[in-house]
């Protein structure tokens, strides 16, 4: 007698997988575009004694380089396709709010300074649609309205926690909870970096390490 699997008794919606509450991985479901790519920031330093993110020096024009040349040669924009970003610990300034910047010192603490201050950055200079880098369309909220997904792993936001939650003095879940609240937003928190790479190659992205 054949064997048949538990599985073949069961209907295509019941083995249909679903994210548990509090992980929503919907919008990957989301990428349809002809063309797809994800950009791994994992282990990007966007911090050093020599950035200086207005002047162009930002990581993120790379991605804007790639939805220009579809648009150029295809004349394809959102949601013709899809470009996400990939963000764990040594990226994490990207995707914090100014108020997050502040707060917890993320310019001092990742070597990035304001090109307009001459001082450490108390602002998410990545996002500011108002500095020159923008020109060439560079910054997070250029790139969000041309349809870029942002993320941030779960993990990494544990590391980058404990490590401000000591350099403040303060208790680590309740840094956690405030650097949650104040991702970008937008920002999709995946339970883990290496996961959320897989599962977006798996829904045709192309991969590309920053």
């Amino acid at each position: 007698m054949a064997l048949i699997s538990p599985l073949a008794e069961l209907g295509a919606e019941e083995t249909k997988e679903t994210s548990a509450a509090p992980w929503d991985l919907s919008w990957m479901d989301q990428l349809k575009g002809k063309h797809k790519q994800v950009f791994d920031l994992g282990k990007r330093e966007v911090g050093g004694a020599d950035v200086d993110v207005v002047a162009g020096d930002t990581p993120l024009r790379v991605t804007r380089n790639w939805l220009n040349a579809h648009k150029e040669v295809f004349g394809l924009e959102y949601p013709g396709v899809n470009a996400v970003v990939g963000i764990t610990s040594e990226a994490f300034p990207l995707n914090a709010t100014d108020a997050i910047w502040l707060k917890y010192g993320i310019g001092e603490k990742w070597k990035i300074k304001d090109s307009t201050t001459g001082t450490w950055a108390v602002r998410n200079v990545f996002a500011d649609p108002a500095a020159p880098l923008n020109d060439k369309g560079a910054s997070i909220q250029n790139l969000v309205k041309r349809g870029v997904i942002f993320w941030q792993c779960n993990n990494a936001l544990g590391g980058v926690a404990t490590m401000l939650a000591k350099a403040m003095k303060m208790e680590m879940p309740a840094v956690r909870e405030e650097l949650v609240a104040g991702l970008m937003p937008g920002v999709h928190l995946v339970p883990a970096h290496t996961m959320a790479l897989g599962l977006v190659q798996e829904k045709g992205c192309t991969y590309e390490s920053l």
